[in-house]
């Protein structure tokens, strides 16, 4: 009876973990196929346009063997180093809470309110590397959709004139559908991404054995003798081997959306050998053919697939593109949630992904400077030498910042920290070098559009620090206020009045300005603080901070992560449940908001002076705080103040 009943029985244990390990295989499966679409696509189609910039030009070497082995050597170990490893294996341990990209490394180093004084060189230095990563999100869709266009000139010249225009014409439908939202369209991305590298890396393939000798690419030995052959001429190439590394920082922002297994999967399982395979076709072709030098990917597709690849190609940079406007929108809502940029507009395109948003002035400036871009330029060749520089410099940032990290908050020792660290470091610092000696070719372009972002993200964090400061040398403290009605109450009228305030303890602007000018105050008076944290999301158990006062105040202080939106109503729901009191009523809870009118100081820093006058016209123009926190309309009440920012450089 009992062995019948024994062998009756399901064998739980080995039932239970394996079909739990056949879902968890198939999950990470479908995270890794969505994170081909979002994730790989600026990587994906770099080998458009990154070899052949190797030989282009006053800056390219000549295709002999020697050096098309020595330059496909390059990349493959760029790949190999700079992604691989610094990336796919090493920075993506350094996550905030799951996420991931320069914020999120910034908040891991400062390890406190971004606006505080005790990091503010690496605030900064953030700072230049956000600004650089709008170059990049200027110049990727240009670059991406003009290289894959270009590949109608290889069927036939009689297409040259229409490059140009049949490019902005994609690249205006690709703007004109981001307030769709990413989620319409999202699913399709992966299985097309997919598609793309697997007939990249059979076009690789074919090409490579008819040619294996390009194999001998795989050993190093190759790529330092490049250097020793060509000398500086060699050193200057390196700015085209950065090239293949577009993405590479997208690639570590978006891990919060997939997870570094999902990632790494996708990367290892087949981005990289897709890549590999095709740079290492490219290779074998140039071996055969020195005079396709000047279109190496396209010369590798056979003539009845052009088309074909070319349509593939331009869906292939169509999602590359709107892979890094995406990261462009993420990247504005989480520098407006640390308040290093001025509120705007904001649409999330998906009640289930916090991450998918669209910035309406975001989207418009996107386009007009890409066109404007694409008209400039008017091909990938020209339009690589600015790629270059945006790129080198984000991922230079990116490791010091990193680097400082291990050395702060990890504790690891200087020489440690130096071998690990030093050598992508090193290879940074040589990028950006050999990318900066094309500053006259089109680097310039990146720095102009990182000059202007670090402008408006520089002239916001000063005027902030500023503001708190002038709000501070005018208020009075809280719990004295109180204490001080509560000896002399004013006329209280039913009703719960909200007066939303900066995170100090002094009593806000806007409840003086009501109380001298209303003589009353509602019987209930809530206090209430907005702090954007240094996390991606805040947990429910630690949103609230809740503090019950004396004749009906309550003050609450209420936290959020960069990637949250804030919905005041919700909030206060959430503090009466906690306080047992009704705080929140759509008919009987006012809104008091404070509108400062800002004055600049007279004297003082020139530079200084010029910055807080910027953000005295970016405050003025900014998104309202009633639509920004979801505030009913028709129960705000706005009083207005004059204010006059605090004359210091000590922000400068």
């Amino acid at each position: 009876m009992n062995v019948s009943s024994q062998k009756s029985k399901p064998n739980s244990s080995m039932t239970g973990p394996t079909g739990q390990a056949g879902r968890r295989i198939r999950r990470e499966g479908k995270l890794a196929l969505a994170a081909l679409g979002i994730v790989f696509g600026d990587l994906g189609t770099s080998p458009l346009y990154a070899l052949q910039e190797g030989f282009h030009g006053a800056h390219g070497v000549a295709p002999t063997p020697e050096n098309v082995i020595g330059l496909v050597s390059l990349f493959l170990w760029s790949l190999v180093v700079m992604v691989s490893i610094k990336y796919v294996l090493i920075l993506m341990q350094a996550d905030n809470r799951g996420e991931g990209g320069i914020l999120a490394l910034l908040a891991l180093l400062t390890g406190e309110r971004v606006h505080g004084k005790a990091n503010r060189r690496w605030i900064y230095l953030a700072m230049v590397g956000t600004a650089m990563l709008y170059g990049d999100g200027v110049i990727t869709p240009a670059i991406s959709v003009l290289s894959a266009v270009e590949g109608l000139s290889v069927a036939t010249p009689a297409f040259d004139p229409y490059i140009v225009p049949l490019t902005v014409v994609i690249l205006v439908i690709l703007f004109a559908i981001q307030s769709l939202g990413s989620s319409r369209v999202g699913m399709a991305f992966g299985p097309q991404l997919a598609t793309w590298f697997i007939v990249i890396g059979v076009l690789g393939v074919a090409s490579l054995i008819r040619t294996p000798a390009i194999l001998a690419a795989v050993n190093p030995a190759y790529a330092v003798q490049f250097f020793l052959n060509n000398g500086v001429h060699g050193f200057v190439a390196l700015g085209a081997v950065a090239l293949c590394l577009t993405g590479g920082e997208a690639l570590y922002a978006a891990q919060g959306h997939f997870g570094r297994r999902a990632i790494r999967l996708a990367w290892y399982g087949l981005v990289l050998p897709a890549l590999v395979a095709n740079y290492l076709g490219q290779g074998a072709l140039l071996l055969r053919d020195p005079a396709a030098v000047s279109r190496p990917f396209y010369s590798l597709v056979p003539s009845w697939a052009l088309y074909p690849v070319v349509l593939l190609a331009a869906r292939a940079t169509a999602i590359a593109a709107q892979a890094l406007i995406s990261a462009v929108f993420s990247l504005t809502w989480q520098a407006m949630q640390l308040g290093l940029v001025p509120r705007m507009q904001a649409v999330h395109t998906s009640e289930r992904a916090i991450g998918q948003i669209y910035l309406p002035m975001v989207n418009w400036l996107l386009m007009a400077s890409t066109i404007g871009v694409v008209l400039l330029f008017r091909s990938s060749s020209r339009l690589a030498a600015a790629f270059g520089l945006a790129v080198s410099t984000t991922m230079l940032i990116t490791g010091i910042l990193f680097a400082v990290l291990l050395r702060r908050r990890k504790r690891w020792a200087r020489w440690p920290m130096a071998c690990a660290i030093g050598v992508f470091l090193l290879a940074d610092s040589a990028f950006v070098a050999a990318n900066s000696l094309k500053f006259a070719d089109g680097g310039w372009l990146p720095v102009a559009i990182g000059i202007v972002a670090l402008t408006v993200t520089a002239s916001w964090f000063i005027g902030q620090s500023a503001l708190r400061r002038a709000r501070d040398d005018v208020g009075l403290p809280l719990d004295v206020f109180v204490s001080s009605l509560a000896m002399s109450p004013p006329h209280r009228v039913p009703g719960v009045a909200v007066f939303m305030a900066p995170d100090t303890d002094s009593v806000p602007l806007v409840l003086l300005h009501h109380l001298k000018h209303n003589q009353m105050l509602h019987e209930t008076v809530v206090v209430l603080s907005l702090i954007p944290d240094e996390v991606p999301r805040v947990p429910e158990s630690q949103r609230l901070d809740i503090k019950r006062l004396d004749i009906g105040f309550v003050r609450i202080k209420a936290r959020y992560g960069y990637k949250e939106k804030v919905d005041v109503p919700h909030l206060l729901e959430q503090a009466s449940t906690q306080l047992e009191q009704a705080l929140y009523d759509s008919m009987a809870t006012t809104f008091y908001l404070g509108r400062e009118a800002l004055v600049a100081a007279s004297g003082g820093n020139p530079l200084r002076q010029g910055l807080e006058r910027l953000f005295i016209l970016m405050h003025k123009n900014e998104v309202d705080a009633t639509t920004h926190f979801g505030l009913p309309p028709n129960r705000v009440v706005e009083l207005g103040a004059r204010l006059e920012l605090p004359n210091s450089t000590g922000d400068v």
